[in-house]
């Protein structure tokens, strides 16, 4: 069983080992009840944690893991926002080009919504994970196929993804800032600004 935690660092989650005497022990105990407001109280779940400095605590995890309910219950308890680790790839959710397949992802979502999660979608463009009818295709053919995937997918979800992974990994590895050298880069320097504007125009308010 996998939960794979996303988002920001909460503050004050350190951990730490303190090794002291049973009465040292006691006064600080009694030392920090006293002096600790009510309105910094510990909260219940890691996901209530982070949203009392306005984070989210985020979960990565696929569609067939909700069916196991020991995952399921630590999930719905712990986490404020999930993200699709698979369903939402391209590979996934447009297996054929322009024949979509959402029922996996769907499923995601509306376990998010019903249980007070939000989504965040990833992702729209990668240069892995692709469709093999996608990594067959190059230049202008390639770039209209994976602008429509973007708008087709994003507009589907529309309103119903706090936000979009549109571009995963366009660097290369290492220090040179240099764009990663892939079937999408080919399609001309401004793929990635193509794809956000797309992804905006598609789910303005992701």
């Amino acid at each position: 069983m996998k939960l794979r935690a996303t988002g920001g660092r909460i503050a004050g989650l350190r951990p730490r080992t303190m090794l002291m005497s049973g009465a040292a022990a006691a006064a600080l105990l009694v030392s920090t009840a006293l002096i600790a407001p009510s309105a910094h109280a510990a909260a219940s779940t890691l996901g209530a944690a982070a949203a009392q400095s306005g984070r989210y605590f985020g979960a990565a995890t696929n569609s067939f893991q909700l069916s196991n309910s020991a995952y399921a219950t630590i999930l719905n308890r712990e986490f404020n926002s999930i993200v699709a680790e698979n369903e939402m790839k391209w590979y996934a959710n447009e297996p054929q080009q322009n024949s979509f397949s959402f029922s996996a992802g769907d499923r995601l979502v509306a376990h998010a919504r019903a249980n007070g999660m939000s989504v965040r979608g990833h992702t729209l463009l990668w240069h892995a994970q692709q469709p093999g009818w996608a990594q067959n295709l190059s230049g202008t053919a390639l770039r209209n196929a994976a602008i429509n995937h973007v708008t087709r997918v994003a507009t589907h979800y529309r309103g119903q993804i706090h936000s979009w992974d549109v571009v995963n990994e366009a660097f290369a590895d290492g220090n040179s800032g240099a764009r990663r050298d892939s079937n999408l880069q080919r399609t001309g320097n401004d793929w990635i600004e193509a794809a956000f504007r797309a992804a905006r125009a598609a789910d303005p308010g992701a």
